[in-house]
């Protein structure tokens, strides 16, 4: 009897397959084991910063396996924050360390999740793209994962494309995302498309010695894909010996100058150096058959972190939230003092304040030391009364105060209560019915019953009052600033509020939104509807955190 074995041949679109013979743009996939969190995005940045600082084009895409279409509906305590890009795409957070590691701008094509994947694939079965065709994972699945990892390359603006794929190998929902890049690899050869992977080497106390064997079977998970890392990255507290290097490289099966050690460092942006210093760029341009234009111009960065190691001058700034036990929910907040603090030669420590523990009996105790503080932007009932009360505090008191969106409204609401005595004054976000609605929800919005994606997103002009403190801080009269908000400033009240000192100095010239709003009897008293932490870069501190903090100075010094 013979027994006959069918292979079934796998789909290949045909615009795909040829990209093996005509790609330029060289493809760098970053995938991660042994847990989550260990830093693919600072990974991928800073290997982008050093490719980049050679004189090549990068950017950076991320793949995220969750099923949402973008993190525009989840929880910050969940997923931290949710990055807006200048096109009104709302991204995971990780797309704000690639613009402020690469100063490069990113946009919707640069974070693509499971669901957005999906989600394009029905609808192309919907409209009968596949007639007479049984829809799969494979081949269907991963070719459109493949059409959105080409899509910057067609570009031709690229000579690299880093493309860091979430979650953890061996995670069911990754798995189309693995075979994707496995193809890809076949697709393009060895020299166009290689793997990174970034694992964990614990250390166990009790044994006091690093130990190899998860990463290990990291790896050969990643190998049961049909993928064979070229390069490994290995987090780990302690110095990685040759010993240890050895072990990695022969049962890892790569080379063992490609045994690449991420120490834990004292700050993020040490990283490009400590990747540098290992050599990893030098092993990717190896890998692809890459011809340096020049060795790593990091002049700059290393001015940066120099400035930020050895400050002269030292702040403590409130950062009143409501989402403050996860700073990751405030992460661009964070790093943007950070890169102001840098810029005036000052340290910023910040005070990271629940807005649920302010009210009339603590506000003193909680802000009354600080040297300036910051009202962040959040959703929703919750906190909303402690923010108010923060700000009555700090207008009163004179110290230096920045709202972003919600924070800004928050400011609105307290001077319309405390200054005009409207003291029914609210916005209808937290009480619809309110006789005084000085922040009311945008007109357009009102219509809108889907949450995802429909908010106001993304960069719009802002037209600045000459002579104002935005102008001052901005040295111009029109910017460009992202936005992500459904509510705004009603502008009935505004000429009774302009009245009693409460200046709209930054105003959309399309919608007439005000954008920006300020106290004239307050040494730095500042409120923007936008967010302006989402420019803010190690290269480009954005100006409203640089005077910020120059404000804090100021005051603490007085």
């Amino acid at each position: 009897m013979r027994l006959e074995i069918k292979i079934k041949s796998p789909t290949f679109a045909p615009e795909i397959f040829n990209r093996r013979m005509s790609s330029t743009t060289k493809y760098i996939f970053v995938t991660g084991g042994v847990t989550s969190s260990l830093g693919k995005g600072i990974i991928s940045a800073s290997l982008g910063k050093l490719l980049q600082a050679r004189g090549f084009t990068v950017t950076i895409q991320k793949f995220d396996p969750y099923i949402n279409i973008d993190p525009g509906t989840l929880n910050p305590y969940e997923h931290g924050e949710c990055y807006v890009t200048d096109d009104g795409a709302e991204t995971d957070l990780d797309l704000g360390h690639y613009e402020r590691f690469l100063n490069v701008r990113t946009s919707q094509a640069n974070n693509v999740t499971t669901g957005r994947i999906y989600n394009n694939v029905i609808t192309k079965e919907r409209k009968g793209e596949y007639l007479g065709k049984t829809v799969q994972v494979v081949p269907h699945i991963t070719d459109e994962i493949k059409r959105n990892i080409f899509l910057l390359g067609e570009t031709g603006k690229y000579d690299f494309i880093i493309t860091e794929i979430g979650g953890s190998v061996g995670d069911i929902e990754s798995l189309p995302f693995v075979e994707a890049v496995r193809q890809v690899r076949w697709d393009l050869g060895a020299n166009n498309a290689m793997v990174i992977h970034l694992t964990l080497i614990p250390y166990l106390k009790a044994a006091k010695e690093l130990k190899t064997k998860p990463t290990q079977h990291s790896v050969k998970e990643l190998l049961s894909y049909g993928i064979q890392p070229d390069i490994l990255v290995c987090r780990t507290e302690h110095p990685l010996s040759m010993e240890i290097r050895k072990k990695l490289a022969l049962f890892c099966n790569v080379n063992l100058n490609s045994v690449i050690e991420a120490i834990d460092a004292d700050t993020i942006y040490d990283v490009p150096l400590l990747m540098k210093k290992e050599k990893l760029d030098e092993r990717v341009l190896a890998k692809l058959k890459m011809t340096t234009k020049h060795e790593p111009d990091l002049e700059q960065w290393k001015i940066f972190l120099g400035k930020l190691k050895n400050p002269l001058n030292e702040v403590t700034i409130g950062l009143v939230g409501k989402y403050v036990s996860l700073p990751d929910a405030y992460k661009s907040i964070a790093e943007a003092f950070i890169h102001a603090g840098s810029q005036n030669d000052c340290k910023v420590n910040l005070k990271w304040i629940s807005s649920e523990d302010i009210h009339k009996d603590t506000v003193e105790t909680i802000i009354g030391s600080l040297d300036a503080v910051l009202v962040a932007p959040g959703f929703g009932e919750r906190g909303l009364e402690g923010k108010i009360e923060a700000i009555k505090y700090v207008r009163e008191q004179k110290i230096p105060f920045l709202g972003i969106c919600l924070g800004m409204q928050c400011a609105v609401v307290e001077f319309a209560r405390n200054v005009l005595h409207l003291v029914d004054a609210s916005t209808t976000e937290l009480n619809p019915k309110t006789k005084h609605p000085v922040i009311d929800m945008m007109e357009e919005q009102k219509k809108i019953t889907s949450k995802g994606g429909t908010m106001r997103l993304g960069s719009y002009d802002c037209k600045i009052k000459k002579g104002s403190k935005a102008h001052h801080i901005y040295g111009d009269t029109l910017i460009q600033e992202r936005h992500r908000h459904r509510y705004e400033f009603n502008n009935k009240y505004l000429e009774q509020m302009e009245e009693a000192g409460l200046k709209g100095t930054g105003v959309n010239p399309e919608s007439g939104l005000i954008e920006i709003v300020e106290l004239k009897d307050h040494p730095w008293f500042v409120g923007v509807q936008f967010h302006p932490e989402l420019k803010s870069t190690v290269l480009s501190p954005h100006p409203l955190f640089v005077k910020f903090v120059a404000a804090a100075m100021e005051y603490k010094g007085k």
